[in-house]
């Protein structure tokens, strides 16, 4: 389960804007990867601060997480991933930075030019019940990006080539006196690249990207869940200048299902059967996903008692073990009866020394109310 981001920045529910960035400004020092070489808890920590900042520090985004939480980005397709690679953080929020890691991103690093792996994505994909319990494989459609294939990436148009940004000498990076102090800052010329796009690619217009559509097979093994969540490695965005591309994670939402009802591993429906089928046991054909299965109503089943076919339910996700199916005794009354049906009651309840005043469904009234109580 995902944590508040309230609780993730340590702040109320009704803290303005400057408290929301302070908060996070404390908490992005604190747990900064730089602070923390090879720290891999506070990196999860800094991306959770992020996470939760981008959300909160953004009024719009805010309303619609205090409405409905988390579920708020979980509505159909496509969204944004969480920060799968912290050189997102940087980019996203420099600023942040810049007051007390000297701008640039809050890094060590002058420049973007180099190699870089593309950004994580995430698919909010519903699938039926049947599919989570059996498993199966969808095809999905999302919008992406990668590398220009026109200028490779760099930007320019075919035949030119960027050139060093002469505001910071090719470095990425102006320093500026203050005081006693040097403080270097990103190039506002260049945006810390080092170098200026003078004659930008026609295609994407200069931004060294152009979008497109993947499609892609996703296996959806059986046993997943609402909130399962599949990692496909290498089909996020495409990477930087020769970079890896991120990776896709697709999380699962599983439909309301007509026949059962998913309880852990076990599914649970439900079977009608008459009064006489309680009273006397029977065997009946249900509804599953494999087909027909036969059940054996035990002779005296109660309103609510279940019966249950051992090993039928939803297999383990880690792959051992199965769930039981089990469907629940819908016990039905009629409140109409044919006169050969009458009278044989009657007699039954006259040998039995059972008081029928009125009408025969006064002994139904009676049976229903008996069955109940158990």
């Amino acid at each position: 389960m995902q944590q508040d981001y309230y609780e993730v920045l340590g702040i109320q529910k009704n803290a303005d804007q400057a408290t929301i960035k302070k908060a996070y400004r404390k908490l992005a020092m604190k747990y900064h990867p730089d602070q923390n070489p090879g720290n891999k808890e506070a990196e999860e920590k800094f991306k959770a601060a992020a996470e939760a900042y981008e959300v909160l520090g953004t009024p719009e985004k805010r309303s619609q997480y205090d409405q409905f939480g988390h579920n708020a980005f979980k509505q159909g397709g496509f969204n944004g991933g969480g920060f799968g690679d912290i050189n997102d953080i940087f980019e996203s929020f420099g600023d942040i930075f810049g007051d007390f890691f000297g701008g640039g991103g809050g890094r060590q690093r002058s420049r973007h030019d180099g190699p870089r792996q593309g950004a994580n994505l995430r698919y909010m994909m519903r699938v039926d019940l049947i599919d989570a319990v059996e498993g199966a494989q969808k095809e999905i459609e999302f919008d992406s990006e990668k590398s220009c294939g026109t200028c490779n990436g760099e930007g320019s148009e075919p035949g030119h080539s960027p050139t060093a940004c002469q505001t910071c000498g090719g470095r990425g990076q102006v320093v500026r006196a203050q005081g006693f102090f040097s403080v270097a800052t990103t190039c506002p010329t260049c945006n810390g690249k080092g170098k200026v796009v003078t004659h930008p690619c026609k295609k994407c217009s200069g931004s060294g990207r152009e979008k497109e559509q993947k499609k892609i097979k996703v296996k959806v093994p059986p046993g997943v869940d609402t909130g399962t969540r599949l990692r496909i490695s290498g089909e996020g965005e495409g990477g930087y200048r020769g970079g890896p591309a991120g990776d896709l994670y697709v999380e699962i939402i599983v439909n309301e299902d007509d026949l059962f009802v998913r309880d852990h591993d076990d599914l649970v429906g439900k079977v009608e059967i008459s009064y006489l089928q309680a009273i006397l046991g029977a065997k009946l054909e249900v509804e599953t996903f494999r087909g027909k299965e036969t059940v054996e109503i035990p002779a005296g089943t109660q309103p609510s008692d279940r019966i249950v076919l051992k090993s039928k339910g939803v297999p383990s996700v880690r792959g051992y073990g199965r769930g039981d199916m089990v469907f629940v005794a819908d016990v039905k009354i009629p409140t109409k009866l044919s006169k050969d049906e009458e009278k044989a009651l009657r007699k039954i309840s006259e040998d039995k020394g059972e008081q029928t005043n009125g009408p025969i469904a006064g002994f139904f009234s009676k049976f229903k109310d008996d069955l109940t109580k158990h």
